[in-house]
């Protein structure tokens, strides 16, 4: 079992940054990769980026390439995103999620086995 608690949200203007963290319950954290999702109001939800158990390897959509990074510390059981250059299609709710190493598809949320509650972020123009 893991649990997952996402925090770092907030509002900021375009343009600006913010640094998302999730804390991970649990011994079996650097068992998993850990994914950030999120979902804009009306939008479905979608893969921001992921990051191998080992923290060797990530992707990211390509909207938010280098712009955002995600990072991971497992002696801390946490997964950070920080995002810069924010901008207003940004603003969505982000989720952190653990999926299983080897396993599932890393873009498809579907894949994961746990999720945070979500935290808001809310961009301004």
């Amino acid at each position: 079992q893991v649990q997952l608690v996402e925090s770092g949200g907030g509002l900021v203007q375009a343009g600006g940054s913010l640094r998302l963290s999730c804390a991970a319950s649990g011994r079996t954290f650097s068992s998993y990769d850990m994914g950030w999702f999120r979902q804009g109001p009306g939008k479905e939800r979608e893969f921001v980026a992921v990051i191998s158990w080992s923290g060797g390897i990530t992707y990211y959509r390509d909207s938010v390439k280098g712009r955002f990074t995600i990072s991971r510390d497992n002696a801390k059981n946490t997964v950070d995103l920080q995002m810069n250059s924010l901008k207003p299609e940004d603003t969505a709710v982000y989720y952190c999620a653990a999926k299983r190493r080897y396993s599932g598809n890393s873009y498809d949320g579907n894949g994961y086995e746990y999720w945070g509650q979500g935290t808001q972020v809310t961009v301004s123009s």
